[in-house]
């Protein structure tokens, strides 16, 4: 089978500082570096590297080659890449010793998607196949629309939150994936618990306290966390959805999937940057054997 993500690139620009700039105040960073990221970008990059078979739905700038060659050196397909006349979107990233993160991004020309042209890339998809979505792009509800009629499994990220936005592609949707904070938020918002969603699973990551999959009439799976050092959070629970994706895509049952999701996301943590720190999956298979 095949994951399609419709998705965000971003050029991300790495600043490590010895705190989070508070308001008003000129920090100088320790060190700087720029890489690949966006949370399209990571979470294809995640699904490759843990195996999948990855086409990328999205955009680029005339300044975005290098972001386009990037994804596709890790194995990403790229075709469905265009290049719009618009920046290409950058995120500008702080990180402090503990691995937090401050993050400001631009949509550039992930939020000039073109939705017939989404629609026309996930024509070659095919029943079974797995579409994942996030919010930094346009052209989501037409894409899960389309996927959802076509019998694809659609993983829906639902980041950066925004509760009117979930709301409008919830009914096309197979596994929503929530942090803790806007699974509160999306409950509070709807006036329902997440189990009365009109989804085959919604997925809850809680960070150090691991991860929840929540399915009406079955009992909830955990998947504990990790423990680990962490280097740099970002893009974490970006590697954990890309990795869910890959190995449900794959024929995975949810505890293992979920499993493995979270022994990713602990590697990636480890390590410095965003769509470059995900594992491949010969190295979360030796980090599980480790654990014992």
């Amino acid at each position: 089978m095949t994951v399609w993500t419709l998705g965000s690139i971003n050029i991300d620009h790495i600043h490590h500082v010895d705190h989070l700039p508070r308001p008003g105040e000129t920090l100088a960073a320790g060190s700087y570096s720029r890489g690949l990221g966006g949370k399209g970008a990571n979470q294809s990059v995640a699904a490759a590297r843990a195996g999948a078979r990855v086409h990328h739905i999205g955009a680029v700038g005339t300044d975005g080659q290098w972001a386009r060659g990037e994804l596709a050196a890790y194995g990403v397909d790229v075709i469905h890449v265009a290049e719009l006349d618009a920046p290409t979107g950058h995120a500008m990233i702080c990180v402090d010793p503990a691995g937090e993160n401050a993050i400001v991004i631009h949509a550039g020309a992930n939020a000039m998607l073109d939705e017939a042209a989404v629609e026309a890339a996930l024509g070659a998809a095919e029943a079974g196949d797995t579409l994942l979505l996030q919010n930094e792009t346009s052209g989501q509800l037409a894409a899960a629309r389309r996927a959802h009629a076509a019998g694809m499994r659609v993983i829906y990220s639902a980041a950066p939150f925004e509760a009117a936005a979930v709301e409008t592609v919830l009914p096309h949707v197979t596994t929503l994936v929530l942090n803790a904070v806007e699974a509160e938020m999306l409950s509070t918002a709807l006036g329902r618990p997440l189990e009365a969603l009109p989804v085959a699973a919604v997925v809850v990551t809680r960070g150090s306290q691991g991860a929840q999959w929540i399915a009406a009439g079955a009992d909830q799976i955990v998947a504990p966390a990790f423990r680990v050092a962490p280097v740099d959070t970002t893009g974490a629970g970006d590697c954990f959805a890309g990795t869910l994706a890959a190995v449900l895509d794959a024929g995975l049952a949810p505890q293992e999937a979920m499993r493995m999701a979270a022994a990713a996301a602990a590697i990636q943590v480890t390590r410095p940057g965003t769509a470059g720190a995900n594992p491949d999956r010969a190295e979360v298979v030796a980090f599980l054997a480790a654990q014992g």
